[in-house]
């Protein structure tokens, strides 16, 4: 598992019968990956992991191995109510054969760090696969400070990465102090991939990729290359659209990009329900203004 490039929080496509809806599933992962894509994290927030029973988990994942063979890696999303679901979750994905786990706190119950990191433990030591550290204090409640980061990596020599996603740029210097190349660095909100990388990230756990493979490839490398002319000119284009991915329904937004491109729907699974009314009309004229710009790469 190389945790590098631009590695997709891909959305879970739902039928109208709300049925996962598996042939367009394999044919978005394939055409991210032909954009220049490294791989595919299946069943995260962006995938509506929360909305699916076990079972659609692992259709989920085998369908993806599938498609994507051996030309790009399979990233799990494991997250659950339990640790023993999760640690299950895990073990079924390794047996799948996905490349890595990416591994979130508990849902609902937001523990001490004790708790926290008996749960991180028994995911991330469940099986051999490579794994990342979800930090999402916004979205999750549970931040992990880069001094129990240390504390984990120093027993688990299968923990090779973190998303980090407190928004705070700051945190990956702040790990990479401690550190230095032993975790690999990678952003997960969408607004701050340039500055991410200028702290040394390596990677990129992308959301409106799911819309604009081509465009999130260019701005990443753009920005690892230190070709920063190009990159701020791409990533002011962007912004607007990369910042749907880090308000409460990103999920919902970044489907309705994915439906104005022509690469998916906007149907989601309750609770979530589609925008409506101002709030959709207002995102349409945002999405459609950028895409009358959108620059050729």
């Amino acid at each position: 598992m190389k945790w590098q490039g631009v590695i997709p929080a891909i959305t879970t496509p739902f039928d109208d019968a709300l049925a996962i809806d598996v042939p367009f599933l394999q044919r978005h992962a394939a055409w991210m990956v032909d954009a220049g894509c490294a791989g595919i994290v299946a069943l995260g927030s962006l995938g509506e992991g929360a909305t699916l029973s076990f079972d659609e988990k692992k259709q989920v994942l085998r369908a993806l191995r599938e498609a994507l063979g051996t030309r790009a890696s399979l990233v799990a999303g494991v997250a659950a109510l339990s640790t023993a679901e999760a640690v299950a979750v895990a073990k079924a994905a390794h047996e799948i054969g996905c490349d890595g786990l990416m591994v979130l706190p508990p849902y609902v119950y937001v523990g001490d760090w004790r708790e926290t990191e008996a749960h991180f433990r028994a995911v991330i030591g469940a099986t051999p696969l490579s794994c990342m550290l979800y930090n999402n204090p916004i979205a999750y409640k549970t931040d992990v400070l880069p001094e129990q980061v240390v504390s984990l990596c120093r027993d688990h020599a299968n923990l090779h990465a973190i998303k980090e996603s407190s928004a705070d740029v700051r945190r990956l210097s702040a790990i990479r102090a401690l550190l230095g190349d032993r975790l690999a660095l990678l952003v997960g909100v969408d607004d701050l991939i340039v500055e991410g990388v200028a702290a040394g990230a390596s990677g990129w756990i992308a959301g409106l990729v799911n819309a604009l493979p081509k465009e999130s490839v260019a701005l990443f490398e753009h920005a690892l290359a230190g070709r920063h002319a190009e990159a701020r000119a791409l990533y002011e284009w962007f912004l607007p659209l990369l910042r749907l991915d880090v308000v409460p329904k990103f999920v919902q937004l970044i489907k309705l990009v994915q439906q104005e491109v022509g690469m998916g729907r906007e149907t989601v699974r309750p609770p979530r329900l589609k925008l409506v009314g101002t709030e959709r009309d207002e995102t349409l004229a945002l999405i459609r203004a950028a895409l009358r710009r959108r620059p050729a790469v």
